[in-house]
């Protein structure tokens, strides 16, 4: 008999994260400073991350150890399954051999508990007693709850407009973990109070949310800024998965042909992804797959450069690629993917040709959400989705060439709180939006002449 998943025992769970900063071909152009526009120091971000996260955002250190606070609290939901898409494969008759790592075991939800501890954790030792985030589609502002009730922490959470009003009970998750949540633009915060002046029906962004959390952080002595994606430590944070995953490939004696994962800021895709690339760099014959929404292509049509991780101009110049700061996306279901900049970390992979990036329509990603959910059960959440489409494309592909092809991805979350999502879909209410070259040149042309990071 065939095994459907592999768990891995608790002892067996990593005890470093993987820092692929010393093994980049090219190494990252530095952060700049909002004011001054010169590369950033520790210093500077001091006034909204502890100390902890600051080092880890810039070590050269290609390990760095998971304190024993932390994986503890890891225990309640990790190591999570690697499961065999066995019902998948038969329904697309298909030779590949499919396989997802599902973080949707997490007491959250989804994948962003993994860097919502460990953050948590380095501000309570640093003897902050509150923290300030934003979040997209809630799937952040659900981790980030849930890790300040475990470390007895205050929290406040920005979540954009059109999430908040179609995920109410995302909102309820907040609450239910004791903390505040505020739909963004709010009026809160001089950001979005000016938001609310210049479109009182604004639909909000992750942009403009960061600016809110960050003026929040910025003004308060006991809080901190808290970010879910983007920034190096929170991918090194997430790297935990793709190291879980590869421990697990091994027990079923295999190694995947192509990694694939949704991407948005970059977390769920650099997790799984990374430790994969790093094996590429060694030499390994691997793909590595990130997967974004048409209507915010940030990787497949955005350009790189330098520019503000928020609308308001507050957070340090990041090396990217990147829509423009002030683009404001169409309001997808897949709300943790609106956002208009990307990693640097994966901007710099991508440049090296060491991931691949694609985009596809929201009809579509949904239509493999379908299939997915009436062949393995769990109905994933629109973000995950995205991951789903590639593999069951690059499936059919091995089918049509006659290969057998090992596929791995990332089911980042499930969907039980997207369901207004899925009725949509099957009433045809869904609008495909398509991002064009013309629109991102007129966002692109409002963010100021930044410098050019060397390519």
């Amino acid at each position: 008999m065939k095994p459907r998943k592999i768990y891995l025992e608790e002892h067996e769970m990593p005890t470093a994260y993987y820092n692929i900063l010393p093994d980049l071909p090219h190494p990252l152009a530095p952060p700049l400073h909002p004011g001054t526009k010169q590369p950033l120091g520790p210093q500077d971000l001091a006034a909204i991350f502890p100390m902890e996260l600051i080092k880890q955002e810039m070590s050269p250190e290609r390990f760095i150890e998971i304190p024993e606070e932390v994986q503890e609290a890891y225990r309640t939901f990790r190591p999570t399954p690697l499961i065999r898409a066995l019902d998948l494969e038969r329904k697309l008759d298909t030779p590949a051999e499919i396989y997802y790592k599902y973080e949707g075991v997490s007491p959250a939800g989804s994948h962003k508990t993994n860097t919502a501890i460990p953050q948590a954790f380095y501000n309570k030792k640093a003897g902050i007693k509150r923290l300030a985030t934003e979040t997209g589609a809630g799937q952040w502002g659900s981790a980030l709850s849930l890790a300040c009730r475990m470390f007895d922490m205050e929290c406040k959470v920005y979540m954009v407009r059109v999430s908040y009003d179609q995920k109410p009970y995302r909102r309820s998750m907040i609450h239910t973990w004791g903390a505040e949540v505020v739909a963004s633009p709010s009026r809160d915060t001089k950001a979005g109070r000016d938001a609310l002046a210049a479109n009182p029906h604004a639909p909000g962004s992750l942009g403009l949310a960061i600016s809110e959390a960050v003026e929040d952080a910025a003004g308060r002595e006991d809080t901190n800024y808290s970010l879910g994606s983007v920034l190096n430590h929170v991918l090194l944070h997430q790297t935990i998965i793709g190291i879980e995953a590869m421990k697990q490939m091994e027990k079923f004696d295999r190694f995947p042909d192509m990694v694939i994962g949704c991407v948005g800021g970059g977390s769920n895709f650099g997790g799984i992804a990374i430790p994969f690339v790093r094996e590429r760099i060694k030499g390994k014959k691997v793909r590595a797959i990130a997967v974004e929404p048409a209507s915010c292509p940030t990787l497949t049509k955005g350009e790189f450069r330098y520019d503000f991780g928020d609308t308001a101009m507050m957070t340090p110049l990041l090396p990217m690629f990147t829509l423009g700061h002030t683009f404001v996306p169409p309001s997808i279901h897949a709300g943790g993917l609106r956002y208009h900049g990307m990693s640097p970390i994966l901007s710099r992979l991508l440049l090296s040709n060491l991931i691949e990036a694609r985009a596809y329509m929201q009809n579509e990603v949904f239509e493999a959400a379908v299939t997915f959910a009436r062949t393995e059960g769990i109905i994933p959440a629109p973000e995950s989705s995205h991951a789903i489409k590639a593999a069951i494309d690059e499936a059919l592909l091995a089918k049509e060439e006659g290969q057998r092809k090992v596929i791995l991805f990332n089911l980042s979350g499930h969907g039980h709180f997207d369901m207004s999502a899925y009725d949509a879909y099957f009433a045809g209410k869904l609008a495909n939006h398509k991002l064009h070259v013309e629109d991102v040149k007129k966002a692109l042309a409002q963010i100021g002449e930044f410098p050019v990071p060397a390519v």
